[in-house]
């Protein structure tokens, strides 16, 4: 004779049989933020419901005492971890002058041609060194400068974005070339060539519209009161590298408006610009005249 089964025993053979011979499966409601599974996490074998299992570490790079070659030495960083925040600056390698009337000559050579003189604290660029003296380029040509400690050292500069560089590069060419005042412009304001531009003449707002154009097609005005009015103005504590900065002058210092605007100049960062103002064009510092006849600053890339 078959006897009934209340439900209540059924369902505690059914429990027994699944404590005794099975693991479960089951789901429970996860933290809801960003990141975890969803909704619902699956928890086996009694894993908190919305931890997530250990991450694999990815591979790091090695630390800076450990030789290449050496166990644990070079390691592959994936292309992941190259966020911007990790990316390594570049720099911009300088000759800077430690004494005033630097010589700057033709030939890695006192016999060389002197084309021209540095100050104290000014730059040009660094192309290199041989026999004893570094390798630039100055007035569009290769140039030395004695590498004696007492005389110029190799500093760094950190670099800005490629077009900037362009445009810096173009300028360092043009170091030496002597300033000349009304200067003919190399285009008109709008990409128009001046058949008249005489190579190796600037003043100071012709040399920033010559840069601008040659290296990243950049089309400035024609001079210091128009040019101010263009590009985007930039706060005194946002300047950065390639901003061109406008000052005023001593024969412009009591007008008012752009008729106050007498000189402009590229910042290059650390307080260093490129310019030319009554001598010739030369990277230096920002003196603390010049600094006191600032008046603004724009950003044209």
């Amino acid at each position: 004779m078959i006897k009934k089964i209340s439900k209540l025993t059924m369902i505690m053979l059914l429990l027994g049989t699944l404590l005794v011979g099975s693991v479960v499966a089951c789901q429970s409601q996860a933290p809801q933020e960003d990141g975890e599974y969803g909704d619902w996490s699956v928890d086996w074998n009694g894993m908190r419901p919305g931890v997530k299992p250990p991450e694999v570490s990815e591979p790091q790079p090695p630390d800076d005492d450990t030789p290449d070659g050496e166990e644990g030495g070079s390691t592959v960083v994936p292309p992941s971890q190259l966020t911007p925040a990790t990316k390594p600056a570049t720099y911009t390698a300088m000759i800077k002058s430690a004494t005033n009337s630097l010589n700057v000559r033709s030939a890695p050579s006192t016999s060389g041609q002197v084309l021209g003189t540095l100050d104290k604290g000014d730059m040009v660029r660094y192309e290199g060194k041989q026999n004893g003296w570094y390798k630039t380029v100055y007035k569009e040509k290769t140039a030395y400068i004695y590498a004696g400690n007492n005389y110029a050292s190799v500093v760094y500069m950190k670099q800005g974005s490629e077009k900037i560089e362009k445009v810096i590069a173009v300028g360092e060419e043009l170091l030496g070339y002597p300033y000349v005042w009304g200067s003919q412009r190399y285009h008109w304001g709008n990409g128009t060539l001046n058949a008249n531009f005489i190579p190796g003449q600037f003043d100071c707002s012709a040399l920033m519209q010559y840069i601008f154009y040659k290296g990243a097609g950049v089309l400035m005005d024609l001079n210091t009161r128009s040019q101010v009015l263009q590009g985007k103005e930039v706060p005194l504590e946002d300047l950065q590298r390639g901003d061109v900065m406008f000052f005023t002058n001593d024969s412009r210092y009591n007008n008012t408006g752009v008729e106050r605007v007498g000189h402009v100049a590229l910042y290059l960062g650390d307080n260093y610009i490129l310019h030319t103002a009554s001598d010739h064009a030369v990277i230096e510092e920002i003196s603390a005249k010049r600094w006191s006849y600032y008046i603004v600053a724009k950003r044209f890339i």
